[in-house]
């Protein structure tokens, strides 16, 4: 079979990058000529697009895994598009969302409905999964100091004053 026909049934099932459908291609055990030809064929006919795929990506990403910034930009490149297309379409997708309110439907999904964070070591958890997920370090513990319960912050004050002031 053609790698033509090959890379047409890829983009068939989902939308795939070009470096995607070339290691595709050539897993298949198709010539780097054909495989070249191909693609150029599939560019041509607005099968293949990566500024299209990048978008998907971030749409996919932001909306239904609730990732942020950064984690979107990995996963772009890992599909081997570049940075310039990727920071398009990030740029793209994060003007029309609020990221604000995607970090706290992140963590609105991790507390389980909880409104507070119980302790220190929660709140390190939480802040761990949020930084995995791709939210600005700053943002995120913006978000978690304004769920952190108010007996856990008085506590830490008055402990910190016991053992005679300065910690």
């Amino acid at each position: 079979m053609s790698a033509y026909i090959d890379g047409l049934k890829m983009l068939a099932l989902r939308e795939l990058s070009e470096q995607q459908v070339r290691q595709r291609l050539a897993r298949k055990g198709h010539s780097p000529d054909a495989i070249d030809d191909a693609v150029t064929r599939l560019r041509r006919e607005r099968a293949l697009d990566d500024t299209r795929v990048a978008e998907a990506i971030a749409r996919t990403e932001t909306s239904i895994r609730r990732r942020g910034r950064i984690r979107v930009q990995l996963q772009i490149q890992k599909a081997g598009i570049d940075k310039s297309t990727a920071k398009r379409a990030i740029d793209e997708v994060f003007e029309s969302i609020d990221d604000g309110a995607l970090l706290e439907a992140a963590l609105n999904k991790r507390l389980c409905g909880r409104g507070t964070i119980e302790d220190d070591k929660e709140f390190q958890r939480l802040y761990r999964y949020l930084a995995g997920q791709g939210f600005e370090p700053e943002r995120i513990v913006q978000a978690l100091k304004a769920r952190r319960r108010p007996s856990t912050r008085s506590q830490r004050g008055t402990e910190d004053t016991k053992d005679g002031g300065d910690v």
